[in-house]
């Protein structure tokens, strides 16, 4: 690569000092094709990227390096390797050549790579009472000048994002079914299913609700129906409920 000090010296030294071509080579050390192609040129910076690079101890390992930087990808986060174990790896398998070389294919693997599996992503939408969210929060309030803290259930449409909150002193069982009762007759209807952050930790978890709900899991439709006392027998719409 030529800098801009050399490519303005190579221009006086022709144009002002009147050296030749083969003096100008002589004197920076450079091949005359490049004096040459400079002074016919009005570009201010110059530099040369190989087409291919030629690996002559790498070639035969090549599959070899696949396999681990393959491998290693795939691996959890804390058990990858730095490219120095991966080249270590390699010498003890018999490779004799350079760290560098390691490098720069690494790299070039991890570009290609990187085109062929762009991350991909499905927009989340839902359909008009396809399906709810819910989940509480601890919320500290005044009440009788007394600062006391209360836990508020939050019941969220997913589709038109409107909410229906309710503060209560615990976060129980009953609760937790008055919470459902009060939002699915302010909305005046139930959704087809229902998302829960993590029941396993809620009161809950004594009952079938609970206990068939998976932590940070939406909650997918059974066979049969479950039907919760207190909610004049209607079927809570939740994604355990059919």
């Amino acid at each position: 690569m030529l800098i801009v000090e050399t490519i303005g010296r190579i221009r006086r030294e022709h144009f002002i000092h009147g050296k030749s071509i083969k003096e100008i080579a002589r004197d920076l050390r450079l091949s005359r094709n490049t004096v040459r192609k400079v002074l016919r040129s009005d570009e201010t910076s110059f530099s040369y990227e190989r087409r291919v690079q030629p690996r002559p101890k790498l070639g035969r390992w090549k599959e070899q390096l696949d396999r681990l930087l393959v491998a290693n990808v795939e691996a959890p986060a804390r058990e990858r390797l730095t490219l120095i174990r991966i080249f270590e790896e390699l010498r003890a398998l018999g490779y004799d050549g350079g760290y560098d070389a390691i490098r720069r294919y690494a790299r070039s693997w991890a570009k290609l790579n990187a085109r062929a599996t762009a991350d991909a992503f499905v927009p989340l939408t839902f359909a008009p009472g396809e399906a709810y969210q819910f989940d509480w929060s601890h919320e500290i309030v005044v009440m009788d000048g007394v600062t006391t803290i209360v836990k508020v259930s939050h019941l969220r449409l997913c589709h038109s994002r409107m909410m229906f909150v309710r503060a209560y002193p615990r976060e129980t069982q009953e609760m937790v079914f008055d919470a459902h009762e009060r939002a699915f007759a302010f909305f005046k209807g139930a959704c087809g299913r229902g998302i829960y952050d993590n029941l396993w930790t809620s009161p809950a978890q004594g009952d079938p609700l609970g206990s068939a709900a998976g932590m940070h899991e939406s909650i997918r439709p059974l066979a049969g129906q479950l039907r919760v006392p207190g909610l004049d027998g209607s079927p809570l719409a939740s994604g355990l409920i059919t």
